[in-house]
């Protein structure tokens, strides 16, 4: 009882899935909503119909509340970007999504992981800490505010082998 008690509160369960172009709507919603420079639309069906590309959505219920996207080349990928719905944070979805993601891209053959991530992101630096990833490098004023500040990435790295 308590078990169906709980799922109903947090909206349901949580599906990791492919991503369909019928998603691309509400994947630049979500990309809009967590960076400073969103992704159209069109980006997202563009990067969906590639196929070195990697596109998940994360679905709770219904509803899909996050997303993640990689580029894959011969054996190594990039993690061009991971979101999830500000309201649903903190519930340990994001690890679920990318644990399930980096499963993909194993699947397909993916050695080694790469990813950027703006250095005062606590939140996600902490996920991608938790998750074996570890900082390769720096990019000085590589990410750029709608205000105009210039912040700092790091360039993490996860072999999967």
């Amino acid at each position: 009882m308590m078990g169906w008690l709980s799922e109903w509160w947090r909206g349901g369960t949580a599906a990791v899935e492919p991503a369909t172009m019928r998603d691309a709507a509400r994947l630049a919603q979500l990309h809009g909503a967590s960076f400073a420079h969103g992704w159209g639309e069109s980006e997202f069906e563009r990067m969906m119909s590639e196929r070195n590309t990697l596109v998940h959505r994360l679905r709770l219920g219904r509803k899909t509340i996050g997303f993640a996207v990689s580029r894959i080349g011969a054996d190594e990928a990039e993690i061009l970007s991971i979101a999830v719905d500000g309201a649903y944070r903190g519930r340990g979805l994001s690890r679920t999504l990318l644990m399930t993601h980096l499963g993909h891209l194993a699947g397909r053959g993916v050695r080694t992981i790469f990813l950027e991530v703006e250095e005062n992101n606590e939140p996600a630096r902490r996920l991608y800490d938790r998750a074996g990833f570890v900082v390769v490098g720096r990019r000085d004023r590589y990410y750029k505010q709608a205000s105009g500040e210039q912040l700092n990435a790091l360039l993490m790295r996860r072999d999967l082998s």
